[in-house]
């Protein structure tokens, strides 16, 4: 078997361009955080997201709303914490 490379793939975009492409499911970062969170839902009128820290753990459901434009990059789900 051959090791497949992951590859690294952020986007970066406007807080305009961010409402339009954010999608559920989505790994993204935000403001004031080195860690990654992926969307659990997303009301686009009042432009706030829920979001949950990546990967999770079952044991924990740490979700919470966040307006949009606290979402700084977003980028590919990863298994593991060091694809940052």
């Amino acid at each position: 078997f051959s090791k497949l490379k992951e590859r690294k793939i952020n986007y970066k975009l406007s807080p305009n361009d961010m409402c339009k492409n954010l999608y559920k499911g989505a790994c993204v970062k935000i403001k004031n955080s080195q860690k990654i969170f992926q969307v659990v839902g997303i009301n686009p009128k009042s432009k706030v997201c829920w979001i949950r820290e990546w990967p999770f753990s079952l044991e924990v459901n740490k979700t919470f709303s966040l307006k949009i434009n606290q979402i700084t990059l977003q980028t590919l789900c990863s298994n593991s914490s060091n694809n940052i």
